[in-house]
């Protein structure tokens, strides 16, 4: 019930909704800075969760598992944007994206290959909001790792909106991004 009402309130009182270039010129004039730890989903800032030591740990493991070096088709994003559309710019742990040179720009959902979102204290928001904004921007997969149930879940084939395809490997499963198949992550080195 709380939530409906929050639903029928917000509706009821406009807002204004943000772009990715009027969320980057409150950066370039200094009304944000890096130590406003928001993103920017489907125009709204969010603010982003502090990141726990087991959070942090989770996150480099994946990192660790998944890079390659310099030589590789891709490349590792930790903690770094993505623009989804004009609206929409998360920061998701991780990021395999085709290699490229992103000095000028940020990577957008064609870049993608793969999402990594790490929850600890966020898994009902990645899972019922985040996933969901991936998969309406077509990103081919995303693994959500729950930190506390220590669980893994692949999601992949986007259509409209959601995923059609999840799997939870079990910890003694090994693990292989679909557009790279090549790296293969064994989920008890990542949960471990």
């Amino acid at each position: 019930m709380p939530i409906l009402l929050e639903i029928r309130e917000r509706a009821a009182v406009p807002y204004h909704r943000w772009s990715v270039e009027e969320f980057h010129r409150m950066a370039q004039s200094g009304l944000l800075d890096e130590t406003d730890r928001v993103e920017l989903i489907d125009g709204e800032l969010v603010d982003m969760a502090p990141i726990g030591s087991r959070h942090a740990f989770l996150v480099d493991r994946f990192a660790e598992c998944l890079g390659s070096g310099p030589s590789a088709s891709y490349m590792v994003r930790v903690q770094n944007p993505i623009v989804l559309d004009e609206r929409s710019e998360p920061q998701p742990d991780i990021a395999l994206v085709k290699r490229a040179n992103y000095a000028d720009r940020h990577p957008t959902p064609a870049d993608v290959l793969l999402i990594v979102e790490v929850s600890d204290t966020t898994l009902d928001y990645d899972r019922d909001v985040k996933l969901a904004l991936y998969a309406r921007h077509g990103i081919p997969e995303v693994w959500l790792c729950d930190v506390k149930a220590g669980e893994l879940a692949v999601f992949r084939e986007p259509i409209e909106g959601q995923y059609r395809l999840m799997h939870k490997p079990t910890t003694s499963e090994t693990v292989a991004p679909l557009w790279v198949p090549v790296v293969r992550v064994a989920v008890a080195d990542v949960l471990a």
